[in-house]
């Protein structure tokens, strides 16, 4: 045959096997296209997207609701409030009250300063697992919420009464401020282990879904991304409540300390009103009985089975087990491995919460060492919240859509470990400039020295205070990748009954690096604490690349986790001793 009737016999109909009717032969190019055309026809928008859409469409992120916006507001109250307080803290504990080195009260020096802000901080997050344990089994998140806002006003209110000068004068200021942070602590911590879940909690879309935009395009409505945006406005929302400090610095140093703490209270009772005031807006979850009890049975359970499934009623029928009755089910085992994950995957965050922390201790101290031109030392902490709020819009409408045009995706894993190595930037450039601070006049090595003192006041080397700036953005860039991704990581792994435990577990990291922060507040002092700086910087590298290598498989399994509750209605049926949902 020649090539001429080669190319003839190919272009000619093909008989169909069955029926004889002529049919032009398909390649295997137009059956996949057809296929595909065919697959993208089928979805109506609303609906669950297939498999090949999964991979063609744009996923994209829908609009918070109301109910979520309210929350956020309430979160930057109570963070208007902490940190416009405890940004003071290194200072009031720091210098003494006769003026001699600026602004004080207490008068217990850099390593008493750090010390007593340290476990200030270890305190407000080991006090969450208490918040979490109230809302989970038995008052539910909104009315926990409510009940340690009134505790944290009893904090603030100690704190302004034993911080005004008559007070200090007359030998109060101690004991009140040591009273003051414990009750404030407890406050805080019942609030923080339940406002990141409650707020995520008014988003109610599970399952993926087709959708139709104005101009036409078909994307897909995904609702961890929602997520992800949540918990970026949410900390949105906590940096522009921290700013505060732009403000309360000031007030330390014209009117007095009680005047600062004056205003946090003020900001934190109009928090507690909204609260109260809208209750009625919030979709609120009812506490779940004794599943804190109930989870702690199964850990038990797969201990001395030395199994993850031993506690499932399942296994222990087909085990001869003789555990018959469980109050709970198969899929609650399931939920409980995932929230597993999650508290495996957090048990790296606290080197970097040992980095965090330096921001409101050391590196305020840090500051105080340099000339200010004016600028209260303590008003350096304020370029943190500025870097994040800057970027934080940057990330989301610009850079996070790209990438998923282009396909590229950006899993909590890999944001966590990108976390980790921007805050080792942080501490490299705070050796750095600490370095600086040594090599000027006219203390050199030993800042604050009576060579320094002009009109009775000690002054910095002269270095400018600015120069400190980069320090404090890249520690706010890493938050947004490291601590946004484990509030969302927190939030998405957790049991639909357990979201304030497993939000608190988290949090507990926090005070794990708190209690690894005091352990090296004896190197606080000068000039060991450069090197103190070098060795964060190394750490948090390190722990960046390893938790990337020993967890970046998780980032395939996803989507996985988060459509293990996709088949549940919104609120999960009541299980042995719960309540049925209140409206």
């Amino acid at each position: 045959m020649s090539t001429a009737d080669h190319g003839v016999e190919a272009t000619q109909p093909a008989l169909s096997a069955d029926n004889g009717v002529a049919h032009h032969p398909m390649t295997e190019k137009d059956q996949v296209i057809g296929q595909s055309e065919k697959a993208l026809s089928v979805t109506p928008d609303g609906e669950e997207p297939n498999d090949e859409e999964m991979k063609s469409l744009r996923h994209t992120a829908e609009n918070l609701p109301m109910s979520a916006w309210l929350v956020a507001i309430v979160e930057l109250c109570e963070r208007f409030t902490y940190y416009g307080m405890s940004g003071l803290f290194q200072n009031y504990v720091q210098r003494p009250f006769d003026g001699s080195q600026g602004r004080g009260a207490l008068g217990m020096g850099h390593q008493g300063a750090t010390g007593l802000t340290t476990f200030f901080q270890f305190w407000c997050y080991v006090t969450p697992i208490l918040g979490a344990v109230i809302a989970d089994q038995y008052l539910g998140k909104y009315k926990t919420i409510v009940l340690f806002c009134g505790v944290y006003l009893v904090g603030l209110l100690i704190l302004v009464c034993t911080s005004i000068p008559a007070a200090l004068a007359n030998g109060a200021g101690l004991g009140g401020f040591i009273a003051a942070v414990l009750i404030i602590g407890l406050g805080t911590g019942g609030i923080k282990s339940n406002v990141a879940p409650l707020i995520a909690d008014q988003y109610k879309r599970k399952k993926m879904a087709v959708k139709t935009t104005k101009k036409g395009e078909r994307v897909i409505i995904d609702p961890a991304l929602t997520i992800q945006r949540i918990y970026m406005i949410f900390y949105g929302a906590i940096n522009v409540g921290s700013l505060s400090l732009l403000a309360t610095p000031y007030m330390e140093r014209d009117v007095g300390f009680w005047s600062a703490y004056l205003l946090c209270l003020c900001m934190f009772a109009a928090g507690t009103l909204v609260v109260i005031c809208g209750r009625k807006y919030y979709v609120v979850r009812p506490p779940q009985g004794s599943v804190i009890t109930d989870a702690f049975r199964a850990l038990w359970i797969m201990v001395i089975n030395r199994n993850m499934d031993a506690p499932k009623p399942t296994w222990q029928a087909e085990n001869g087990g003789n555990r018959t009755n469980l109050p709970w089910d198969d899929h609650f085992i399931d939920e409980l491995k995932r929230a597993l994950v999650a508290c495996r995957v957090f048990c790296f965050y606290p080197i970097y919460w040992v980095v965090y922390g330096q921001f409101s201790s050391n590196f305020v101290t840090q500051a105080g060492q340099m000339q200010g031109h004016g600028i209260p030392n303590d008003l350096m902490q304020n370029f943190d919240p500025i870097s994040i709020i800057v970027f934080i819009p940057i990330l989301e409408t610009l850079v996070y859509p790209l990438l998923r045009r282009m396909h590229i995706p950006f899993r909590p894993i890999s944001r966590i470990s990108l976390g980790f190595i921007v805050a080792s930037l942080a501490m490299m450039y705070a050796a750095i400039v600490q370095h600086l601070i040594y090599s000027a006049g006219p203390c050199y090595d030993s800042p604050l020295c009576d060579a320094s003192v002009v009109d009775g006041t000690a002054q910095g080397n002269r270095i400018h205070i600015a120069i400190q700036t980069p320090a404090y953005m890249f520690i706010g860039i890493s938050e947004i990748f490291a601590s946004v991704s484990g509030l969302e990581y927190a939030y998405t792994k957790a049991p639909p009954s357990m979201k304030s435990f497993v939000q608190s577990m988290y949090l507990l990291t926090n005070a794990f690096g708190s209690a690894l922060a005091e352990a090296l507040t004896p190197a606080a002092y000068d000039p060991a604490i450069m090197w103190m700086f070098a060795g964060l910087a190394i750490a948090s590298f390190s722990v960046g690349v390893i938790f990337f290598a020993i967890y970046r498989h998780l980032n395939a399994q996803e989507d996985a986790m988060n459509a293990l509750d996709a088949d549940d209605p919104d609120v999960p049926p009541p299980r042995r001793g719960e309540k049925k949902e209140e409206n």
